[in-house]
């Protein structure tokens, strides 16, 4: 396929040099633009220079008079010398750098060939009125040439193989994703929990305890197979008194003893028997709980797998014309790029990837190929997270991205409560991709050491769930499995998430356990609260969330239990608000501290508890 690749593109060449020759044909008033407009548009292509300079050469020796091949061999001469120079001093040349020298040459030497007679007004015009055609002549050519030699990249390999393999792909994922959600319901539809024994089991412990103790009595068959005897209604009651009390009642003792010498054992026995069987329940209740945390993880990574293949759709072929012309771009700027894919996420915006090199060997910053490839997709597009500020000689793999409508930026102040060594309060700031700011906030139970440390782990399971793709219900969720299945008494958290999207502006809130959340819009405060328990204390995690339309200079305030605690008034977010409302800096950072400050006016200086309050603001671009 390199090689079909290559000779096409041979084959193209060899057109251009045979349209280089054709162009000294073009005849305009006894000019021949066509000559340098062509040739310098080719000329800055990757075809072989020498080549297109002979060939123009022959072609002007075939159709152009001596005197106007003298005068246009020259202008390729001069046009060509240029060019190299621009190259070699600034490592590019841009198009209308090349089109520059051409128009300029063709002035000068037609000034130079009409030296004798130049006060000849209409010879000046026509060598300006020639230079201005030739100038234009390059600008419209060079892009119309560039992609013409690069229209292999919508006909050929690159985009056979896109056209084939990113769908496979995206089936593979799709019947994954439905393989572990079938997965999922099978675990979901197991038997639910269960808080009491059914007559079956009841029925069992029966007779274990009858095959100890009442099959070396002499009185068994009496007491076992009549009918009317009255043990089976005794042991029925003798469960349920044991079931609820723990032990037998005295009235029910007194009743076994008259019609069983060893009512002594057989209640001594079946307490045994009974809490052995609750045991039995509780690890039977555990394990179903473990299944359905499964079912959750199993539901997880099926979104994921269908997230993936479908939160990417390539549109190289689609867009073919666009990618040309982001080649295009580079190339001025003297990079060399190669595997261009274009992608499309599921909010419509735009994602590009691509390997690239300098083709002088100099370095390059990346943001001067975000330029161009913005020029050329006719979008903003930044260089993605993770990606080296410069490129040189060397091969480097670069990603882009669509640019956001808002940045944010965000603050932090916290207190660590008097006598403590370490907050209990742990906090996070998030870029994510696709244009997402993610504020979270954790307070564990308690102080010190031990709420540091559960309120690290669900902040570090959180960060890692959503860098992975994860929804952020999903993130919650599994992070409270995951504290669930630990199992430490008293381990449980609050959670606290804002998730902003850079390119709408909406913030979704999720809460658990957490306190109040404010948005401050210049004087205006608007509370978010919720009433939710925190993580860690049930398998089954209510999860509260709340979408707001935030605007250009709008800051959203997140605090912990003991910014708001400490207030010690009736409604302590009423005070919270009156204390935003008057609160003027535009700075996250210094918004922060102001609030803490205040807020220790309330306690008198003193930090009775942990406190963080978190601030990030968003405004336009």
């Amino acid at each position: 396929m390199t090689g079909t690749k290559r000779m096409g593109t041979r084959w193209k060449e060899i057109g251009l040099y045979g349209l280089a020759m054709l162009a000294a044909r073009g005849a305009f008033a006894g000019c021949y633009p066509l000559i340098p407009g062509f040739f310098t548009a080719c000329y800055m292509e990757e075809v072989n220079r020498t080549l297109l300079l002979i060939f123009s050469i022959f072609g002007m020796a075939l159709f152009v008079p001596v005197q106007a091949m003298a005068k246009y061999t020259m202008v390729l001469l001069v046009t060509a010398v240029v060019i190299r120079l621009v190259e070699w001093a600034s490592k590019s040349c841009r198009t209308y750098v090349g089109a520059g020298a051409a128009g300029v040459s063709v002035f000068l030497l037609t000034m130079a060939g009409e030296l004798m007679q130049v006060r000849n007004r209409t010879v000046v015009w026509m060598g300006i009125l020639e230079s201005v055609l030739v100038c234009g002549m390059v600008l419209v050519l060079s892009p119309i040439l560039h992609g013409f030699l690069e229209w292999r990249f919508s006909g050929g390999e690159g985009q056979q193989g896109t056209g084939q393999t990113a769908p496979e792909h995206g089936e593979k994922l799709q019947t994954y994703a439905q393989s572990f959600s079938g997965l999922s319901q099978i675990f979901s539809r197991m038997e639910n929990f269960k808080s009491n024994f059914e007559p079956e089991e009841m029925g069992k412990m029966q007779q274990e305890i009858a095959g100890k103790i009442c099959m070396s009595c002499d009185q068994c068959a009496i007491c076992w197979q009549e009918d009317t005897s009255p043990m089976y209604e005794l042991f029925f009651r003798l469960f349920h008194s044991i079931e609820k009390r723990g032990s037998a009642e005295e009235e029910l003792h007194r009743e076994l003893a008259d019609c069983c010498p060893w009512s002594a054992s057989i209640i001594e026995e079946a307490v045994g028997v009974f809490e052995k069987a609750k045991l039995n329940l509780a690890w039977y209740n555990r394990l179903l709980e473990n299944r359905g945390i499964i079912a959750e993880q199993l539901d997880a990574m099926a979104y994921i797998m269908e997230d993936c293949a479908t939160e990417y759709k390539d549109v190289s072929r689609q867009e073919s014309k666009l990618l040309s012309s982001v080649k295009y771009r580079l190339k001025e700027r003297g990079i060399t790029a190669s595997e261009i894919r274009l992608y499309e996420r599921q909010n419509g915006k735009l994602s590009l990837q691509m390997r690239a090199a300098s083709k002088w060997g100099n370095c390059v910053p990346v943001k001067e190929l975000a330029k161009g490839i913005s020029q050329g997709l006719r979008r903003d597009m930044v260089p993605g997270k993770y990606i080296r500020s410069l490129i040189g000689k060397e091969e480097n793999f670069l990603t882009f991205e669509e640019d956001t409508l808002y940045h944010a930026l965000q603050g932090v102040a916290r207190l660590t409560r008097d006598g403590a060594q370490v907050s209990g309060d742990s906090f996070s700031f998030l870029e994510l991709e696709g244009g997402e700011c993610v504020m979270a906030l954790s307070d564990g139970m308690g102080s010190g050491i031990n709420a540091c440390k559960e309120s690290e782990m669900v902040i570090e399971l959180i960060e890692k769930f959503l860098e992975a793709g994860f929804r952020k219900e999903t993130a919650i969720r599994m992070m409270n499995s995951a504290m669930v299945i630990q199992g430490e008494e008293g381990m449980f958290s609050t959670v606290d998430l804002a998730a902003i999207d850079l390119y709408t502006g909406i913030c979704d809130f999720y809460k658990i356990g957490a306190a109040a959340t404010f948005i401050k819009r210049g004087e205006e405060v608007e509370c978010i609260s919720s009433g939710s328990l925190p993580a860690g204390i049930f398998q089954q995690l209510e999860i509260e969330k709340t979408s707001r339309q935030l605007k250009d200079g709008d800051f959203v305030v997140q605090v912990t239990d003991g910014v708001l605690d400490d207030l010690h008034v009736p409604v302590p977010e009423d005070a919270m608000q009156e204390i935003l409302e008057t609160v003027e800096t535009n700075n996250p950072g210094q918004m922060a501290k102001q609030i803490l400050e205040r807020i220790l006016l309330f306690t008198a200086g003193k930090v009775p508890d942990d406190m963080t309050v978190l601030v990030a603001g968003i405004w336009e671009k």
